[in-house]
């Protein structure tokens, strides 16, 4: 800057710059002082000298040992400098830093010859990388995307190093078009597939290293566990292969009956820090897609403690004594050991036969219509037989089961009744559950076209209550049981069923309000959840050492690994539903496509909300705003965006008047999310060279 002095100390002047603002200069800091011409003039002429000064001869005259700019100036033009000279070489030699270093008020020393050359290097760099970035911009507006990008599309737009050209460029091409980065790339075609899109985005943000697994031999047992002297059966979807819990009855017709509840017991073999737990903390739960599945742990290890049919498997039981006739509960008893398995009945072959009518005669009688499947008894099974119950492994007619599964359907009733009391209010299952089938996928990644199919099994379901009810009681039991030991384990309470209050992971034994039950402790599903690993290996402390076992445990109170396997567990099971929700909407919003479907009837639960009576798909719908709660709506479907899963209806018709707007329904089930813009990491709102940080991975 150049100004006219105002007065002078030994140290300081006060300056007045040409914009009238006066301020205070070091001495030290005065390179030039004139009379003549004025500052802006100075400043002009000095600059323009500076443009003409040709740098490589300047880097010739100028000493190798230290020196002034004025001095350089009269090297380089003449002993009588002028003093518009002397200036332009001093804007000059500051303007190029990487051929002359300053050395202290107005003095430089020249570089040397190798780091000018890498300097000049790395400015040629920098201009090609410009030109590069330039080049990618041009061509995104124009509607085609430059392979490197689509090679670094998902880091782009998730997890964006924003110092590199890739990302720069997209910016660049999103201002320059005024078009929203997503919506740019995929006009530039830069994803090629929607499925790959949401699948590509859910690894880079949870999988980077891949789904794999190193090769790894899953522990034996070494306990000498005792055989159970029970047949055990397990109830699961056809596709389930982490079959983790099974279930036995003895005595009935004693008047006492004893229900057995075995989970499969990888506690007893893998051991924390184990190979084997290592893998199952870095996932911490399977996760669950429509025709595809990403294990918590490898088959060869699930395949070892599965509770497989026809093997003698060993688990962690529940056994939990009850009057026939009253089905109260008068003890329960935990241990360890090998359960025969005799079947793996599957949901999917069996709800249509095992319903409420069919369990309300056991016995199977002709005259009380209940006859087998199909109407033909098969010859040798007996009038209670059913062909729908063979299974090739099975070491009895499953047919016997009927019996079994009427009083475990009559106790499940009781359960639910029970809990519902301590509840406040009835559970209700008013909506469907839904299963989706990708048709000759059988278990292989998905590549998004497949042909889907979706069919309906309609909440508390016989089959499905019966296994509800025997988890809640075994986990609550077992929560229960860990408390009075003093052993410390995972929890799952609810203060209460107040409007967003919600469930919370911790290591106090705190009631459950939703499910009215005192505590609850996610122990059965081990295979596939890693916090009921953590609380297997506390019950089998507390079944080998009884009142000792919280010195045996392998987690003691106030653990902080418990609190930082919680806070880990939370973060990753919200992400792997998040996902399994978004995947689901996807393969519902293919099926719409697959079919044609332009209307469909849906049922008014919000404000402008609607949710689809025969598919799950809820969506935003114009005309519902104001409509009661429950009205029934025809609504015409809008575009579908298969990248954002977004699809729009408008209501062209009410179908029905409610007389009652409201229902029992629990609130927490409206609390869906709708898909609508995708959350990206490109901001265009930058400075275009700010920042340069780099989002942590």
């Amino acid at each position: 800057m150049a100004g006219r002095v105002l007065s002078e100390a030994e140290a300081s002047a006060q300056v007045e710059l040409d914009s009238g603002k006066r301020v205070k200069v070091k001495a030290a800091n005065i390179l030039i002082k004139f009379e003549k011409p004025a500052p802006a003039e100075l400043i002009a002429a000095a600059q323009a000298q500076a443009t003409a000064i040709e740098l490589d001869l300047a880097y010739e005259f100028a000493p190798d040992e230290e020196f002034g700019f004025a001095d350089l100036a009269k090297d380089y033009f003449s002993a009588n400098a002028t003093l518009s000279e002397q200036a332009g070489m001093l804007f000059k030699l500051f303007d190029t830093p990487h051929y002359f270093r300053r050395a202290g008020k107005g003095r430089f020393k020249k570089a040397p010859a190798d780091i000018i050359a890498q300097a000049l290097a790395a400015i040629e760099k920098k201009r090609l990388i410009a030109e590069q970035i330039a080049q990618w911009a041009a061509e995104l507006g124009a509607g085609s995307c430059p392979q490197p990008i689509k090679d670094q599309l998902y880091k782009i737009l998730f997890k964006p190093d924003k110092n590199a050209p890739e990302y720069k460029a997209v910016v660049e091409a999103s201002r320059a078009t005024h078009t929203a980065p997503l919506e740019l790339l995929q006009k530039a075609g830069a994803i090629a597939s929607p499925y790959q899109f949401h699948w590509k985005r859910f690894l880079l943000e949870n999988f980077p290293k891949g789904t794999g697994f190193p090769a790894i031999t899953a522990p034996a047992i070494a306990d000498e566990l005792p055989v159970a002297p029970v047949q055990a059966f397990s109830i699961d979807d056809s596709q389930t292969t982490e079959i983790d819990d099974a279930l036995s009855l003895q005595g009935l017709g004693s008047g006492t009956v004893t229900l057995g509840i075995h989970i499969a017991a990888p506690g007893l073999a893998v051991q924390p820090g184990s190979p084997v737990d290592v893998l199952g903390r870095a996932r911490l739960s399977t996760v669950y897609m429509p025709g595809y599945k990403v294990t918590m742990l490898p088959d060869d290890v699930v395949q070892t403690y599965t509770l497989q049919e026809g093997r003698d498997c060993p688990a962690v039981s529940l056994y939990v004594t009850l009057d026939e006739t009253t089905l109260e509960i008068r003890s329960s008893e935990t241990k360890l050991e090998r359960v025969p398995i005799a079947h793996n009945l599957r949901h999917d072959q069996l709800d249509a036969v095992v319903t409420e009518q069919w369990l309300s005669h056991p016995l199977g009688r002709p005259e009380d219509g209940c006859t087998p499947l199909g109407g033909l008894a098969k010859p040798g099974l007996g009038a209670n037989s059913d062909s729908a119950f063979e299974h090739k492994n099975a070491t009895q007619p499953a047919s016997s089961l009927r019996e079994q599964l009427s009083f475990l359907y009559r106790l499940a009733r009781d359960l639910k009744a029970k809990r519902e009391v301590v509840r406040g209010k009835p559970e209700t299952f008013n909506r469907p559950d839904y299963n989706f089938r990708l048709v000759e996928n059988q278990g292989a990644e998905p590549q998004g076209d497949e042909t889907v199919q979706i069919s309906i099994r309609q909440r508390g379901a016989p089959l499905d209550l019966i296994v509800a009810e025997a988890m809640i009681l075994a986990n609550s039991t077992w929560g229960s049981w860990m408390a009075e030991m003093g052993v410390p384990a995972i929890y799952r309470s609810q203060a209460s069923l107040a409007p967003g209050v919600k469930v919370r992971m911790g290591t106090k034994a705190l009631p459950h309000a939703g499910i009215g039950v005192k505590s609850y402790a996610w122990s059965t599903s081990p295979l596939r959840r890693y916090t009921d690993l953590v609380n297997q290996w506390q019950i089998v402390a507390c079944a080998r050492h009884g009142k000792t076992a919280a010195l045996a445990a392998p987690f003691k109170p106030k653990d902080a690994e418990l609190f930082a396997i919680i806070s880990a567990f939370d973060t990753a099971y919200s992400a792997y539903n998040g996902f399994q929700g978004g995947m689901e909407r996807f393969w519902t919003l293919r099926y719409v496509q697959q079919h044609g479907i332009t209307e469909l009837v849906a049922t008014v639960f919000k404000d402008g909300m609607v949710r689809a009576d025969d598919i799950p798909l809820v969506l935003p719908v114009m005309g519902a705003q104001g409509l009661p709660r429950n009205a029934k709506v025809r609504v015409k479907l809008g575009e579908m965006d298969l990248i954002t899963l977004d699809v729009h209806g408008t209501v062209t018709e009410r179908l029905d008047v409610p007389a009652d707007a409201a229902t029992d329904a629990d609130e927490a089930e409206d609390d869906e999310d709708v898909a609508g813009p995708i959350a990206i990491a490109v901001d265009v709102n930058e400075t275009p060279e700010g920042g340069g940080d780099n989002p942590a991975s």
